[in-house]
């Protein structure tokens, strides 16, 4: 029989999970809050920690709220629903400043503001998964249950735009009736400024039955405030092609404050939330603070989210990314925004580069860097006194991998971390969007 025991709740993991300490060692709960008085049960004995569930919240915190999503607790896409949605704001904070101090052995001097939106509909990027169940003589289609490879019975979604939500029992309905049914593995939705992309992924032939059904969904279900584009997608993202209408408005999101306009593919990756990536591009540019001649390097700058506002302040921008489709994406970017002139983009495998290729690439006044969850560690140990740029900027999407750059930039490259804090990215769920400025 499994230990139960009431501990009290000391803190949160950078999952949401509750921390409690017994017997020197700790215990992770998923579920509960710090400051509450919970009875748990232990499932799982490791040497260095535990792992327990709730049994009872004998004392709940203030914090603690009814989650709105009827998904929660089974739906693996959100996991801080039960948590007021300020509270998880200040959390996340919290996770970042003990990450930087434990991690890097740093501190900020200043601690930003978080940033933060809507907590709701705000997710326009997602990749749902799609099975036909048999029992059931329905498809479903959804996000994965938690600790699990099923996929949620859902109707709907909070996180997701409404017009695509709303369009889940529909798309249930579709798939459902296709001959190819049990072939389909997943959705994937792009909702832009003027059209809202479904990508398919099928892995049989369409029939001509299927192709038909797939164009009245889209006749029945397209409106002109909500217009939809069906995508085919047949093997790698390489493959997916437009399949009906054959013509729409460019998928594409709006950096307002710049003006500029992003066109980008449903299965190129962007930011989720339109609304926070706004929000975090102005604070990055207000914090990299540009000037007219300043030379500016943006590393993995994707389809140039951060480089295309910065051209229109400074006379030259450099932005460097791994993936040579995302550099083809960038260049015509700057074209379709005539910010060709002051950009240039190259291909590079920033995971496996050395001074030697830094040094080569030249000095630049400033940079900004936005790496994925893995972070820059091959970049920032590449810096020399030479090469080093008076300020970096560094969003990052991991605050542990921020953390371990942060020591290197900090004791090794003799930077100061001037300011840190959090950008509420992706409410609801444990990820965590971080904002670090450097200064030599």
């Amino acid at each position: 029989m499994n230990k139960t025991a009431i501990v009290n709740i000391e803190s949160v993991d950078i999952e949401g999970k509750g921390i409690a300490r017994m017997d020197g060692k700790a215990v992770f709960i998923p579920g509960a809050l710090p400051n509450e008085t919970v009875e748990i049960e232990i499932y799982k004995q490791k040497p260095k920690f535990d792992l327990a569930r709730v049994i009872n919240i004998i004392t709940p915190s203030p914090k603690r709220v009814t989650p709105e999503c009827p998904n929660f607790g089974t739906c693996g896409g959100c996991s801080l629903q039960h948590i007021d949605f300020h509270a998880q704001v200040e959390y996340k904070q919290q996770v970042l400043i003990d990450n930087l101090k434990h991690i890097g052995k740093v501190s900020a001097e200043n601690i930003l503001e978080p940033i933060y939106g809507t907590p709701w509909n705000y997710r326009h990027r997602a990749r749902m998964s799609s099975r036909y169940v048999r029992k059931k003589e329905s498809a479903l289609i959804g996000f994965r249950e938690k600790g699990s490879s099923y996929v949620v019975d859902m109707t709907e979604c909070r996180i997701l735009p409404k017009s695509v939500s709303d369009l889940i029992p529909a798309l249930r309905d579709l798939l459902s009736t296709l001959s190819i049914k049990e072939f389909i593995p997943q959705i994937e939705v792009a909702a832009g400024t003027a059209v809202n992309v479904f990508v398919i992924r099928i892995m049989e032939k369409l029939t001509m039955s299927d192709e038909d059904k797939i164009r009245n969904f889209v006749d029945t279900h397209s409106t002109l405030s909500d217009p939809i584009q069906i995508w085919l997608q047949t093997k790698g993202t390489d493959t997916a092609e437009p399949f009906y209408p054959a013509h729409t408005p460019p998928l594409s999101y709006k950096i307002k404050d710049f003006n500029i306009d992003m066109p980008y593919f449903p299965t190129e990756f962007t930011q989720v939330n339109p609304y926070i990536n706004q929000l975090m591009i102005k604070q990055a540019i207000t914090l990299l603070s540009p000037e007219e001649n300043d030379t500016i390097f943006d590393f993995f700058c994707g389809i140039g989210n951060f480089t295309l506002p910065l051209a229109t302040m400074v006379d030259k921008v450099f932005g460097i990314e791994g993936n040579e489709q995302l550099v083809g994406r960038a260049n015509a970017n700057a074209k379709h925004n005539k910010l060709d002139h002051k950009v240039t983009y190259s291909a590079a495998n920033l995971f496996k580069i050395d001074d030697a290729w830094l040094k080569n690439l030249g000095k630049a006044d400033k940079w900004l860097i936005d790496p994925p969850r893995d972070g820059a560690f091959e970049l920032i140990k590449a810096i020399t006194p030479e090469i080093a740029p008076g300020r970096i900027v560094y969003v990052s999407c991991n605050p542990a991998t921020l953390a371990r750059d942060a020591e290197v930039l900090v004791n090794e490259h003799g930077y100061t971390l001037k300011h840190a804090g959090v950008i509420n990215m992706f409410p609801h769920t444990s990820h965590i969007e971080s904002i670090a400025v450097f200064e030599k």
